[in-house]
């Protein structure tokens, strides 16, 4: 068995917007004999677009018509219409998240997104993405060891250290190449308000300063300060809370291999002799990371994506599967921006009666004046329940979610264990019309999710887990 699906990715950036289109490869990775299990075997780019200089109206708003109008010519481009995408991501980063106008911008592309296009925004999805599109989870992997990708944009770092494969920590730093723009002449046009908040240089830039290199290093020395510190390559924390993101956290350790993508990686790589050539620091930049000796005496592993990392991700490592075993009946799908509420683990061992209550108790959080709104209740589940603990389950579950059905909600319920077909043929029998029970997903409390209709003769869902964070400045 093998099928395909048309993925595209669509990255808004602090300085760039760009699309990909890429073809995912599903195929069945059990034996003849066992229980299906599919999985995304293969990943394919089929298009990458120019890179575009993000349009904008002002300092805080997003030109959210010429980003449309980017991303219509790409696709004309591309030869591919709309309504053929079936998955993918469309991801506003770094300082573009924190424009007024992020979730307009989103609304406008929406004629773009297809059936099963997740818009989102977040430091923690961004580092992932990133850090997915330039191979360094798989460096990671094959070389057995821990590895931090530093993904470096306009005006902000994503941090994703993985370990033997596994993604260990996120962080995000507003350290970027245009937090600082220029004219031709060197003029500053523009300082980022994060430089005003906690700055460790004796002179901060102004607009309409003349500026020089000279004149820039301290701020440029205090960012490669902190990007060190953040690899535990040099002493302390001071630069690195200095420009740590607004409600992100990251504990340094040291680390034997950093990677980099982002347009200030290129900078890094093969910086141009203009310092002033993107109208920003970003080749300054790159430049003292190139120069720093804590990042030359470091393993370094250039990844596959520098620049075209984070919407590579998007494109080909937004989409997983759910497990092999899942139950769902009349549901309509797509199923999007559905908020998780999720169990504790002592919270899904009680009785069935404790386990209604528990649940009827916390759909107050996803209530407003228009009552429950849709979402999913995830759980951790167990490895080999007995029939009647899946029973017991099943009641108090089916107990905890009457109040959504009332209100015409069916009810949508993720397990990490591989149990749902069982879990959902067990909550059939006590609720009517449509329900979803679906396992091998793993989310918090605070993620998202997107489930896509059903692939591969119906035996998987597509599913995209995310954080919809737009940042506040």
């Amino acid at each position: 068995m093998s099928e395909t699906l048309l993925s595209v990715g669509i990255d808004i950036g602090t300085s760039t917007t760009q699309l990909i289109l890429s073809r995912l490869t599903l195929a069945n990775r059990a034996n003849p004999f066992s229980v299906p299990r599919i999985a995304i075997e293969d990943r394919e780019v089929l298009y990458r677009s120019g890179i575009h200089f993000t349009p904008l109206l002002s300092d805080t708003v997003i030109d959210a018509e010429g980003v449309r109008t980017i991303v219509a010519e790409e696709y004309r481009k591309s030869g591919f219409a709309p309504e053929q995408v079936d998955t993918g991501a469309v991801i506003i980063t770094g300082e573009t998240a924190r424009k007024e106008n992020a979730r307009e911008v989103l609304s406008a592309l929406s004629q773009f997104a297809g059936d099963f296009v997740v818009a989102t925004a977040g430091p923690d999805l961004e580092s992932i993405l990133a850090a997915r599109g330039a191979g360094a989870d798989e460096y990671s992997r094959e070389h057995h060891t821990d590895v931090l990708h530093f993904d470096i944009g306009g005006g902000t770092s994503n941090l994703a250290l993985y370990s033997h494969g596994e993604l260990a920590a996120t962080g995000c730093l507003d350290v970027g190449g245009r937090l600082i723009k220029l004219d031709r002449e060197g003029t500053v046009t523009y300082v980022s308000p994060v430089l005003k908040r906690g700055a460790m240089w004796a002179s901060p830039p102004t607009v309409g300063q003349k500026a020089a290199p000279e004149g820039l290093e301290p701020v440029i020395r205090s960012m490669v300060e902190a990007l060190e510190q953040a690899a535990g390559l040099r002493p302390g924390r001071d630069r690195l809370d200095a420009f740590l993101t607004q409600g992100t956290r990251w504990e340094p350790r040291a680390v034997p291999v950093v990677s980099f993508s982002g347009g200030v990686a290129d900078c890094i790589y093969a910086p141009p002799g203009d310092w002033k050539a993107y109208g920003d620091i970003g080749v300054l930049l790159g430049r003292a990371i190139a120069a720093s000796p804590a990042f030359q005496g470091a393993g370094r592993f250039r990844g596959e994506e520098t620049i075209r990392a984070t919407v590579v991700g998007a494109g080909s490592h937004s989409t997983e599967l759910s497990g092999s075993t899942i139950y769902y009946r009349d549901m309509a799908f797509p199923l999007k921006n559905l908020p998780i509420l999720k169990l504790t683990g002592e919270e899904e061992r009680g009785d069935a009666a404790a386990l209604a209550q528990c649940i009827r108790d916390k759909l107050g959080w996803f209530a407003d004046e228009g009552g429950l709104s849709p979402l999913a209740l995830a759980l951790r589940g167990e490895g080999n329940p007995s029939y009647a603990r899946v029973d017991e389950l099943a009641r108090g579950i089916a107990g905890g979610l009457e109040p959504l059905r009332a209100q015409g909600i069916a009810p949508v319920v993720l397990v990490e264990a591989d149990q749902a077909k069982v879990l959902g043929q067990a909550m059939a029998q006590r609720v009517e019309g449509p329900l979803l029970c679906l396992d091998s997903v793993g989310v918090d409390n605070g993620d998202y999710i997107d489930i896509g209709a059903p692939v591969a003769g119906g035996a998987v869902l597509p599913v995209v887990i995310k954080t919809l964070v737009f940042n506040k400045s």
